[in-house]
């Protein structure tokens, strides 16, 4: 894929990342060099090595050596410490880490480690005296890498995702998100955040296009990059949006440069996606929906369809197929809710080392979400729950999202997540977490009552309680099962 690009424009930059930028030809010659550096260090075809540092070209480098030399990727969110790293390590079996050197430490004693930067015996550091990597290449079959689940109600799995899947992952996002050689993206998100990199880096670094890396989602930066004209895509969870939207000079940067405004990892709240269609009226906003396990991306809502839509999350990409089934696998009607299953060659072949976990998800060719939707009658989707969220209040199943959606209508709420608490008259009471923009005072009573008027009697929260942050994952959704063992206890 890099090879293609390389040869197509080799002088063409393909990637910016603070004063360095790599063209094509560059990049690939540094990618085949690591790949010999990677090789050296004994490391056979299959072999698992992980990566636990921060957005670098050196980390982009990495992945695609490894790849390149039938090494097994293993991304790690550089945020994880302690028993939760150690895990990850173990589980995957990686016999080598690649780490930024100020990450090491957090490392338990006794890991192999391979610097990606930043010192003399770095990974970037061996490419100027260590020749092209010539061996034979992986196959289209072979494992490329262990992309590690969210974990959001239980430990993460590592989806074994192929060659092959990939490449099927990456045509579906270039044909449903329309990119362009002739487009300038900012990636913003960690590089372990499989939608960041599967979706739109290596699908852009695909088409040819040139690419700008940035450390972290920094809001000044971000507005800085597309006002320059050096920006004119961005991908980012609805929580950038929302931080971005809600700066003071966000009514008066100049961001007509931006063109095309890519969501997901987690719900956009349709208020928010209100204001930011109003205040950027010309911006093209695509809605990505899926999860590691497929890619990551499945469903696509475009520009054209969010008028009247914006809460769904589109129709199935290029290369997926999905059904809504009820718990018995059957199909259930258009408008009815059922978990949403997929059937695709963008899937991963089930999850490394937990084959009763794999036999649970993947049933009869088709792949169980854990998503609750509801499809109409032109095949697109609406997500209304994970399966495990699903509220029975009083024997009636409720949907969170929708009482979310409500709260953030009111001015005073930043954020918000909504659970079923144990409750002995209701079975689960509707409880709402809530965020308070800085300076309000909004009360429970408030809050409550707001609600009320926006839904029905019985979706409306019996509970509000305030805090100041939710918890989330590496991708940005809420861990509702820390609320729930934390308020329900």
């Amino acid at each position: 894929m890099l090879r293609r690009s390389a040869r197509r424009t080799p002088d063409r930059p393909a990637l910016h990342y603070r004063d360095r930028t790599w063209s094509y030809a560059a990049l690939d010659d540094a990618v085949s060099r690591a790949a010999a550096v990677l090789r050296a260090t004994g490391l056979r075809p299959g072999d698992r090595v992980a990566a636990y540092g921060h957005n670098s070209d050196a980390y982009l480098i990495g992945f695609l050596a490894a790849a390149r030399a039938g090494l097994v990727h293993v991304p790690v969110n550089h945020q994880l410490t302690g028993a939760d790293l150690t895990y990850l390590l173990e589980q995957s079996g990686s016999g080598l880490v690649l780490t930024d050197p100020a990450l090491a430490d957090r490392l338990p004693d006794g890991t192999r480690t391979l610097p990606l930067r930043d010192s003399d015996d770095s990974l970037l550091a061996a490419l100027a005296t260590t020749e092209p990597f010539t061996g034979p290449g992986p196959a289209a079959e072979d494992l490329v890498q262990l992309l590690y689940t969210s974990g959001t109600t239980a430990l993460p799995k590592g989806a074994m995702m192929t060659h092959r899947a990939l490449l099927h992952a990456y045509m579906s996002a270039i044909h449903a998100l329309d990119l362009r050689a002739t487009d300038r993206p900012v990636h913003a998100l960690p590089l372990y955040h499989s939608a960041q990199t599967h979706v739109f880096l290596l699908p852009y670094l695909a088409v040819g296009a040139e690419n700008r890396l940035i450390d972290r989602p920094d809001a000044d930066t971000i507005l800085d990059l597309v006002e320059s004209g050096h920006a004119d895509s961005l991908f980012a969870p609805p929580t950038v949006w929302v931080a971005l939207s809600a700066r003071p000079d966000f009514a008066t940067r100049d961001l007509g440069g931006l063109r095309k405004a890519y969501y997901g990892a987690s719900v956009m709240p349709v208020p928010v996606l209100e204001r930011l269609r109003a205040r950027l009226p010309g911006l093209a906003f695509y809605n990505c929906f899926g999860q590691s396990e497929i890619g990551p991306l499945a469903t696509v809502l475009g520009p054209d369809e969010h008028e009247g839509r914006m809460d769904s999350c589109g129709r199935p990409v290029l290369f997926v197929e999905a059904r809504v089934v009820d718990e018995d696998g059957r199909d259930v009607p258009d408008g009815t809710p059922g978990e949403v299953v997929y059937r695709s060659p963008q899937l991963c072949e089930g999850y490394w080392g937990k084959p009763e976990e794999t036999a649970e998800a993947f049933r009869d060719g088709w792949f169980r979400s854990g998503d609750l939707a509801v499809r109409d009658d032109e095949g697109r989707l609406t997500v209304v729950d994970r399966v495990k969220d699903v509220i029975n209040s009083g024997g009636v199943l409720i949907a969170s999202r929708q009482v979310e959606d409500a709260l953030y209508l009111h001015p005073a709420v930043a954020d918000a997540a909504v659970i079923g608490l144990p409750d002995a008259r209701w079975i689960e009471a509707v409880t709402a977490v809530v965020v308070r923009h800085p300076g309000s005072e909004v009360t429970e009573d408030e809050l409550l009552a707001h609600a009320k008027d926006a839904l029905p009697a019985f979706k409306a929260p019996k509970r509000v309680v305030f805090t100041d942050t939710l918890p989330r994952n590496a991708s940005g959704k809420v861990l509702k099962r820390e609320l729930r063992d934390l308020y329900g206890a």
